[in-house]
């Protein structure tokens, strides 16, 4: 496979939105989007977007993972950014009616198909950097893609870094800018200190990286930021804690300051992870503070490959869904 999400399948779903309401949804070439240069996602970033997949079963059947919650997340995005409000109905079907156009080109596991849809602002209008944009497009694209992990996974470094990844209010906000504004530390990071990552950790709170929520196993127990405003609530982070809860873990929802993370991945056996729809989990083997590096644990990542593979299971139709995480097409 070629890289993960360079490959789209030849046509999308879109819809827009005016003063009458939103269009009734149709298929389009994926490269077809016409937008004025003033448009208000251009200027003033009123963009949002959602990550979610489809996997194929054994028996040839299409399931969607936690569709709803990603419907949810994106209407609550699109508030937050004052974007025309979605119609979560239509987008559902409009998720459904392209997955299920494009059913054979699903890939088979470890394979799936991403689906990003997104909404962003379209009025023409330089003026409105203080206004929302009363026009938008809400569109759904997919893209087949392979393992993530192609290759095999390592496990990743990571910079704790005193800075916030976005503005605090923002990081609930599933947005384009929130990635930007992370670029440039995690690019740093990369040509400083060989890292994969960074870790952001404003005034010492343990949060999130640039693009992944941040587990940590500690025996029975895993740790995690507790839920608010300053970052994004991971629907793959909440599949993790549900599992784990499922085996009798102890899930702790609350802050993690830097000191204790780095006194507890001292610790042998202890691991930690990142969350996200792409990579599920992925072991994090190497936390850098101060100029210094410090190795999580004894290098094993038992509990992060279970977790993800009860996940993976359930996914691609070889346990049972005990919580109606999938949606058949």
């Amino acid at each position: 496979m070629a890289a993960f999400g360079t490959v789209f399948t030849p046509e999308m779903i879109i819809s827009r939105f005016n003063s009458n309401g939103w269009s009734t949804p149709e298929v389009v070439a994926s490269n077809s989007i016409n937008l004025h240069p003033g448009a208000h996602v251009l200027h003033y970033a009123s963009t949002c977007f959602e990550g979610l997949k489809a996997f194929k079963h054994a028996d040839g059947s299409i399931y969607i993972f936690r569709m709803e919650q990603n419907v949810a997340r994106l209407q609550q995005s699109s508030a937050l950014l004052t974007l025309p409000k979605v119609d979560t109905a239509m987008l559902r079907q409009m998720i459904l009616d392209i997955v299920k156009r494009y059913a054979v080109d699903v890939p088979t596991p470890p394979g799936s198909m991403y689906i990003r849809p997104t909404h962003i602002g379209t009025e023409a209008s330089i003026g409105k950097a203080a206004a929302p944009s009363l026009e938008s497009m809400l569109y759904v694209l997919l893209s087949p893609v392979g393992d993530y992990f192609a290759g095999g996974s390592k496990a990743l470094r990571l910079l704790l870094e005193d800075n916030a990844r976005c503005a605090s209010h923002m990081g609930m906000v599933k947005s384009g800018g929130n990635y930007a504004s992370a670029l440039q530390p995690i690019i740093k990071a990369r040509a400083t200190v060989n890292a994969d990552q960074v870790l952001f950790c404003p005034n010492g709170d343990v949060q999130e990286t640039g693009a992944a929520n941040f587990l940590l196993f500690d025996g029975n127990e895993i740790i995690t930021k507790a839920l608010d405003s300053s970052f994004l609530h991971g629907i793959t982070r909440d599949s993790i804690l549900t599992l784990a809860r499922d085996r009798g873990m102890k899930v702790s929802e609350r802050e993690l300051t830097v000191d204790e993370l780095l006194e507890r991945v001292q610790k042998p056996g202890t691991e930690a992870a990142l969350s996200g729809t792409a990579a599920v989990l992925t072991p994090v083997g190497t936390l850098i503070h101060n100029g210094k590096d410090y190795a999580v644990g004894s290098g094993t990542s038992d509990t992060t490959n279970a977790l993800r593979q009860a996940l993976n299971d359930i996914q691609w139709g070889s346990a049972e869904d005990k919580h109606g995480w999938l949606t058949k097409v």
